[in-house]
């Protein structure tokens, strides 16, 4: 696909750009409507800083490119900025033009670097792509064992599989070292990074 040439200044359209990253900050996260947890600080933005955390860590345990890595997780809904978040009862309904989206988003950009970050994001055929896919998936089991954690039964069904021990989240992840990650995930308690560490002094 031919990438749009901007007709702004170079500096002007990076500020318009900056400025819409911006707005991820406010756009909540789409699962809210089915997963009965009234949570506004799970903003595209929130998931995508900690998706980008994720993939820079596996990038690591796999000998993958974490700089190439992080990128792809950092802006991989990015395009939800234009479209919106959308769970799976409104993608049954919804037509998406991510192609215009990222054309237009990201090709106008003075330098290629994030519009090819997101092309291979989507091809997902590198060993970075499918990180970064398996980082934003072993987010949402973070955060369905965070609410699961507090009581929330959905919560526990999505995690152990809507229609049996074969939809399991888990096993929609590529890599082994994904996997292991994720099954440690559902293991563990949220709250044990901080068990050693508090205390009711101050130094």
């Amino acid at each position: 696909m031919q990438k749009k040439k901007s007709k702004e200044n170079k500096d002007e359209r990076i500020t318009d750009f900056l400025f819409e990253v911006g707005t991820m900050r406010k756009l909540l996260r789409m699962h809210r409507q089915v997963l009965f947890t009234e949570d506004t600080t799970d903003s595209i933005a929130t998931h995508s800083y900690r998706v980008a955390i994720i993939a820079w860590m596996i990038a690591k345990i796999e000998g993958a490119d974490p700089y190439k890595t992080v990128m792809m997780a950092l802006f991989h809904d990015i395009g939800e900025i234009r479209s919106g978040d959308h769970n799976w009862i409104h993608k049954k309904y919804v037509k998406i033009f991510e192609d215009e989206i990222i054309e237009e988003q990201l090709g106008t950009l003075p330098f290629n670097d994030l519009f090819d970050f997101l092309k291979e994001y989507e091809i997902r055929e590198s060993k970075e792509s499918i990180i970064a896919k398996d980082a934003d998936i072993i987010d949402q089991i973070l955060l369905l064992r965070e609410y699961e954690w507090q009581g929330n039964k959905e919560a526990h069904t999505w995690l152990d599989g809507k229609r049996g021990p074969a939809s399991k989240i888990v096993n929609r992840l590529v890599l082994a070292s994904s996997k292991k990650l994720a099954e440690t995930i559902t293991k563990r308690d949220p709250s044990k990074w901080w068990v050693n560490i508090y205390t009711g002094k101050n130094r």
